[in-house]
């Protein structure tokens, strides 16, 4: 089978660009294609440029690579691998095509263009390469019907979702001439080089996840309409309350823009020939209204909401659909939403949203039953097994539940009876399914997840670099646990070390574990991970705690906090056996000091990770800046070589509160360490953490030597201070935030002693501590403490 070292793509706009951005992250040199401009522009004219000047004839994929800089959130993991695109067009660079391994058509959603595009590919085409259509729901075989059998062999299509670095869901779909073997290579081949969660789709209008997802917003729309609720009433019934994205309905569609979703909707309706489903994906006046107006979404300006500036600064509007007037957003509040809200877990507030009987409960229930009913309709039809559907909604729209796992949330025959007792049709196969004595589509049993085929359970399969601490849970294969931490046993003698606090906040718990967990690998596990499943790795320490005590003078307590905290991440770093950190998502603060202790850290590729204890006017206490400054000491050994630039680049770093925008960034903040690597699949981090402790344990693993760190001094110091001192007489910084850099230069350059001087670990953590407690003291951080708390932002006072 051939390995994709090389690719392609055809098509510049936002997906085309995108895709080619993410092919670029992962280390694909790609090149960019599009057509050839027929007209200059004035800034060309005015350049003196030509037609045939190279500048114009790629303009429109070096404009994308341009724009790639500038998104936000930003498609590239670094700007610098930008460098992996070379811009080019249809006419010049055709043949080129002919030299690489995958090419991926990403145009106009048209099927004589992309027949056309597939004609001139196939002229260029070298036999073996891979060759995908990125298209959102037009025919695969229809595209390839009249190209020769062999390329038929290499082609399929490849549907990813926008934004293409950030989304999972990644749709595989095979012809009917496509070689099992590509379809196989490539689900392989997306899955662990780019990350994705991939679906292998039939051949049908919109595929899985926008068949499913479009019918299910148009029929909300459709209910809402009938039963005359707002624009704002759908959006808190369609979010988090029914475990789906804060954006919910009409955000969602302000996000993808109304122009997007009615050629995604015409494209069912074009294909489909059922008249009742071709009715509901029959596009509402309301929408085509909108589109007339241009009021389109986010894009340009408004759609179903608005910005606009009010006296009070910044205001949200939303459209009423009856005046086409917009107007200030209201707070939606219900019993049935309420309930919701305090229920714990996506199950809870589903019960809690449906049980309760208001007219918000009546919406939920009205377009939550036929997207179960047309997933259960359609299952034969788009896909080979629930499992398919459930994971293409989830990836790819973000819900928490598939369809058919929500439906065993609510409970699948009380539901079906319910439904029927409404007069719904139900399918006849989830009627014998529960006539078999069944009431759910997926069941567990000793940790294996079972899901519904063909009127009998199947084991859902796992692969080897899929390790699911939930599920070695219900295996028993905890070691040690408590509220906040438990020790995993995950298999091949190496343990992992699970934080699952509220949004895994360091207190006490975890500490105690760690100590705990320490003491258990050292005698009985080869080696230890440091990662886990929650939405964030770590989001910090325990603000509350700190706050509490220090408001009540209790500076023993607030001092025994740190002591235990610096002494929990030196045990582990001084663990005689090997220590792997998985980190990802946002890790911050304490989060980022439980990970510097290890041998390695293996960031998943959306790790945004900093030291951001100035925003709640502290610094790092845990260790984070004594191992920062041994990083420096360690990357400038030659004493003759001047330390100072680099503890300045962590001063800026520090005292800023940068966070790394991936976790290849890591790398320009300076937290990156030789040995440290990035992996594109989150789902893989624990499992590749755990064959880098099998690795350094095989070679024979020795803890690494303890050293003495070369500190810059008080004239280093005093650098620092004069930096700080400038941006407060700039008006950059508070009076509170100079005196957060000040104390901040004082430990990173190892308190007052000369420049040079080596110092110990311990002397570092006490300088840390020292100032730490000093801080905690200050009025103004207690209000930023309190502050974070209270609204989850930094207040700058």
């Amino acid at each position: 089978m051939t390995k994709i070292r090389t690719a392609a793509v055809i098509g510049s706009g936002v997906m085309g660009s995108g895709i080619a951005a993410h092919l670029a992250n992962v280390g694909i040199p790609v090149l960019l294609l599009d057509m050839v401009p027929n007209q200059l522009q004035p800034q060309e004219e005015a350049a003196g440029l030509t037609l045939d000047h190279p500048k114009v004839r790629n303009r429109f994929a070096l404009n994308a690579m341009g724009k790639l800089k500038k998104t936000n959130p930003a498609p590239l993991y670094s700007e610098a691998f930008a460098e992996r695109i070379t811009p080019g067009n249809l006419e010049d660079d055709l043949a080129k095509l002919g030299n690489v391994d995958w090419i991926i058509e990403v145009i106009v959603e048209n099927l004589q263009a992309k027949q056309q595009l597939i004609s001139r590919i196939e002229s260029v085409w070298k036999p073996g390469t891979i060759v995908s259509s990125n298209t959102s729901g037009i025919s695969i075989n229809a595209m390839v019907q009249s190209a020769s059998p062999e390329f038929k062999k290499h082609f399929l299509g490849t549907h990813f979702f926008n934004p293409p670095r950030y989304m999972k869901l990644l749709e595989v779909i095979p012809n009917v001439q496509t070689d099992p073997a590509i379809v196989s290579f490539m689900t392989d081949f997306c899955e662990k080089k780019l990350g994705k969660g991939v679906v292998q789709a039939k051949d049908t209008p919109n595929f899985i996840g926008n068949r499913i997802g479009t019918y299910g917003l148009l029929v909300t729309l459709r209910e809402m309409l009938a039963s005359g609720y707002s624009v704002e009433e759908v959006d808190a019934v369609t979010g988090p309350a029914m475990g789906r994205p804060k954006s919910a309905t009409f955000r969602t569609l302000d996000l993808v823009g109304l122009d997007t979703f009615v050629h995604v909707a015409n494209n069912v309706f074009d294909l489909v020939t059922d008249l009742a489903e071709k009715e509901i994906f029959n596009t509402p006046a309301i929408l085509k209204t909108m589109v007339e107006k241009g009021w389109i979404g986010e894009k340009q300006g408004q759609g179903f909401y608005k910005k606009v500036k009010s006296e009070a600064g910044k205001e949200i509007q939303s459209l009423d659909l009856n005046t086409m007037e917009y107007s200030t957003s209201r707070k939606i509040s219900s019993g049935s939403l309420e309930a919701a809200k305090q229920a714990k877990g996506t199950v809870g507030k589903l019960k809690a949203l449906l049980s309760a009987k208001d007219r918000y409960s009546d919406l939920a229930w009205n377009i939550l039953k036929p997207v179960l009913l047309y997933s259960a309709e359609k299952l034969d039809e788009i896909a080979d097994s629930i499992v398919e559907i459930d994971n293409a909604l989830k990836w790819g729209f973000n819900w928490d539940l598939g369809p058919f796992e929500t439906w065993d949330a609510i409970g699948l025959k009380r539901s079906v009876e319910r439904m029927e007792a409404e007069g719904s049709k139900v399918p006849e196969w989830v009627k014998a399914w529960i006539a078999a004595g069944h009431d759910s589509f997926y069941e567990s049993k000793e940790g294996q997840r079972f899901y519904y085929l063909k009127n009998e359970f199947r084991g859902v399969e796992t692969r080897p670099e899929l390790i699911s601490l939930a599920s070695l849970k219900q295996q028993n294969k905890v070691i040690r646990s408590n509220s906040g931490a438990s020790l995993i046993d995950i298999g091949d003698g190496v343990a992992c070390l699970e934080f699952h606090s509220p949004n895994n906040a360091i207190g006490a718990d975890i500490l105690t574990m760690i100590q705990q967990s320490v003491d258990e690998v050292r005698s009985n596990y080869r080696g230890m991970v440091v990662a886990n499943e929650g939405k964030n790795f770590c989001v910090g320490a325990n603000v509350m705690l700190l706050l509490m005590e220090a408001q009540d003078g209790e500076w023993d307590e607030v001092d025994g906090i740190i002591r235990l905290f610096q002494n929990s991440m030196l045990k582990l770093k001084r663990l005689e056996k090997p220590v792997v950190a998985a980190p990802h998502k946002m890790t911050l603060g304490g989060g980022v000091e439980a990970c510097m202790p290890a041998d390695q850290i293996i960031f998943s590729a959306e790790t945004y990770y900093g030291l951001v204890e100035v925003g709640v006017g502290l610094i790092p206490a845990g260790g984070g800046c004594k191992e920062l400054a041994l990083l420096a000491s360690q990357q400038v050994r030659d004493p003759e070589v001047d330390l100072q630039p680099w503890i300045n680049a962590i001063f800026e770093t520090v005292a800023m509160a940068k966070v790394s925008t991936s976790g290849h960034d890591t790398k320009r903040l300076g937290y990156m360490r030789a040995g440290d690597t990035v992996v594109v699949n989150p789902d893989h981090r624990i499992y590749e953490a755990k064959q880098a402790v099998l690795r350094m344990e095989a070679a024979g693993y020795t803890p690494p030597v303890q050293e003495k760190i070369r500190v810059v001094g008080e004239n280093g110091k005093a650098v620092m201070q004069i930096a700080a001192y400038t941006m407060r007489q700039g008006g950059y910084i508070s009076e509170h935030d100079q005196l957060i850099a000040n104390k901040l230069a004082h430990v990173l350059a190892g308190g007052n002693v000369p420049a040079g001087t080596l110092v110990t670990e311990q002397y570092m953590l006490d300088l840390e501590r020292e100032a730490f407690l000093s801080l905690c003291g200050e009025l103004k951080t207690q209000q930023r403490m309190q502050y974070m708390l209270s609204k989850g932002k930094a207040l700058r006072n």
